[in-house]
């Protein structure tokens, strides 16, 4: 594992769960891609409700058993790792929305 500490980037990705790419779930196929590129770490959340460029309202409904809600991929590394892996990201989310903010890591360590 390699050190990351101090300034770094985050990089956002808004999807919809229902988004995909070669048929699979594009969230899946971008976790892998993140993991595969040796990116620092990244996570999936799955949203309640959400909205985006064309203003449709995506909501969990009670009786629902299968929703097209928000799903947002969080990553974090450095500047270098993130613009490299960019390009590949960019290709694969067809609608969706994909921020950079700068953030200040504290601790990234394994469990002891």
């Amino acid at each position: 594992m390699r050190a990351l500490e101090g300034d770094q980037v985050c990089m956002r990705i808004f999807i919809s769960e229902g988004d995909k790419v070669d048929k699979k779930p594009l969230y899946k196929e971008l976790l892998n891609l993140l993991r595969k590129e040796e990116i620092a770490g990244a996570t999936v959340l799955r949203g309640m409700a959400g909205f985006g460029a064309k203003s449709h309202l995506h909501t969990a409904g009670l009786l629902a058993l299968s929703q097209d809600l928000p799903i947002l991929i969080e990553a974090v590394d450095t500047q270098e790792h993130l613009d490299r892996v960019l390009p590949k990201i960019d290709a694969m989310v067809g609608e969706g929305l994909i921020t950079l903010e700068k953030v200040h890591v504290l601790r990234y360590a394994p469990k002891k």
